[in-house]
């Protein structure tokens, strides 16, 4: 029988309310419900996508599921400008847009941090920086997860820090319609350091193409 995945997402919740109850939680017990595994990185892309005037910025991710018309352009440049094409057309079947905490979260390695984490995207001067953000208190450190490396308040592609790759949700072995910003590990002591103080990523090129094959186990 199908398990759709918004009613997992609640099965998490509720084991790790029982969890909790009997204790703390440690990783192998928190992540038991769901797996990481691996998909295309090529047919995503990361944005910082503005907010009403552009003051603000949140995630989307968008997915090239299949080929039949383009989801996204990524133009070059550091920061690389970001076309939406899948907000002019009807892009079910074709396209996959993962926009708040129903379709991405936080996971490194065996703990799924969905319940402890949050993404948010930080506008500075220079610089647009996705942070992963404890919202419990002992549930890790502030982690820099991506940059736009360079400034603007458009739609900028994210590029991952070290260490970071996207991975899809899966529950008994089937791939859900939810993806992991993830790491292996830990960031080590000290390599995470305050936004302000955390040094320029070198540019990187980016082609100026859209990316993207079929992917079967992509929903909208």
């Amino acid at each position: 029988m199908r398990v759709p995945d918004l009613t997992l997402r609640s099965l998490s919740l509720a084991t790790a309310a029982v969890v909790l109850g009997a204790g703390a939680v440690t990783p192998a017990r928190a992540s038991a419900l769901f797996q990481a595994v691996d998909l295309s990185q090529e047919r995503f892309v990361l944005v910082a996508a503005p907010i009403g005037d552009g003051t603000r910025a949140q995630l989307n991710i968008y997915e090239q599921v299949k080929p039949t018309r383009p989801c996204f352009a990524v133009a070059p440049g550091a920061p690389a400008p970001v076309e939406p094409l899948l907000a002019s057309f009807d892009f079910t079947g074709i396209c996959s847009r993962f926009i708040d905490a129903n379709g991405y979260s936080v996971r490194v390695g065996g703990a799924d941090l969905a319940t402890s984490y949050r993404l948010t995207v930080l506008r500075q001067s220079g610089d647009n920086v996705l942070l992963a953000v404890p919202t419990k208190a002992g549930a890790g450190p502030e982690m820099v997860v991506a940059r736009t490396q360079g400034p603007g308040t458009n739609f900028l592609q994210l590029v991952f820090e070290p260490g970071w790759q996207l991975k899809r949700r899966a529950y008994g072995g089937r791939s859900l319609g939810h993806v992991y910003l993830y790491r292996d590990n830990w960031p080590e002591a000290g390599s995470q350091q305050g936004v302000s103080a955390v040094p320029a990523a070198v540019p990187v090129q980016v082609p100026a193409q859209v990316l993207g094959q079929p992917s079967a186990s992509s929903r909208r």
